[in-house]
């Protein structure tokens, strides 16, 4: 079985050309790769967030071996659902890492295998095009996550973190996020910024409480959280923003702006 394409030619080119040509654009040449545990990245339309998702992959060393944390924006499917399908993409099909994918599906976990979600969503999606064109051995453990409690986040950080930890493997957990949603540019500016504070400072409960209390509409407030939790368990100790923009940069339209921010945890 094999997840197919949700928003090729939508999101991004569906043309394996094209979206060659377009990834060569938005990725810029670093000679020396930064060794990261993590990174936030956007997952708009490429038009929008993709020149701040290609500089946040472009500064880092992409493994062979990367989990995928996305929002579940279509509420379908189980509350942390894993794929384990092929996925099919315009510059070649993307295995699963089925020994990753497994410790993380052990007795008792959170975590369940689960193909709807996937099926429905595109904040997994956009990043996998990144990552293909970095890493031409790439295998990936993709999770869709709901909106789950503070604790639940907890578990599921745990379990990635033991499981990343056993496999010996060098893996990069990349969780998806866009920032606010259609608010004015000041609005979004000064709610992103509260939240990309706790961010920075490798706060991943003050992050959670900051983004719900004042309802910041950040998508991937859940997948952030379990990557900053997971990373202090691996030994992060620094978090660092590489950019920040909005929507309006390219629309022109700053009245009703999505946020994007790109970050490298290590």
């Amino acid at each position: 079985m094999k997840r197919t394409p949700l928003v090729a030619d939508q999101f991004y080119p569906g043309d394996r050309d094209d979206l060659i040509t377009t990834l060569n654009r938005l990725i810029p040449s670093h000679e020396e790769k930064q060794k990261a545990l993590a990174i936030v990245s956007p997952h708009a339309g490429y038009i929008y967030s993709g020149s701040v998702a290609g500089e946040t992959m472009g500064r880092v060393h992409i493994p062979k071996s990367v989990i995928i944390l996305g929002p579940n924006h279509s509420g379908r499917g189980k509350p942390v659902s894993l794929s384990t399908n092929t996925w099919e993409m315009a510059m070649g099909d993307v295995p699963i890492d089925m020994d990753l994918a497994g410790a993380l599906l052990g007795k008792g976990s959170p975590i369940e295998e689960d193909e709807v979600a996937h099926n429905h969503e595109h904040s997994l999606e956009v990043q996998v095009p990144f990552l293909q064109s970095l890493q031409k051995e790439l295998a990936i453990v993709p999770l869709c996550i709901s909106h789950i409690p503070y604790s639940t986040c907890q578990t599921v950080a745990d379990t990635i973190a033991r499981a990343v930890k056993l496999s010996g493997k060098d893996v990069l957990i990349v969780a998806s996020s866009d920032m606010s949603h259609y608010e004015s540019r000041q609005s979004a500016q000064e709610k992103d910024h509260m939240a990309l504070e706790k961010l920075l400072a490798l706060d991943p409960e003050g992050l959670y409480n900051t983004v719900i209390n004042n309802r910041i509409s950040m998508c991937g407030i859940m997948p952030v959280t379990i990557m900053l939790l997971g990373c202090l368990q691996l030994g992060a100790t620094e978090a660092t923003l590489v950019r920040y923009t909005d929507s309006g940069e390219v629309s022109g339209d700053t009245s009703q702006v999505v946020g994007y921010a790109g970050a490298v945890i290590s």
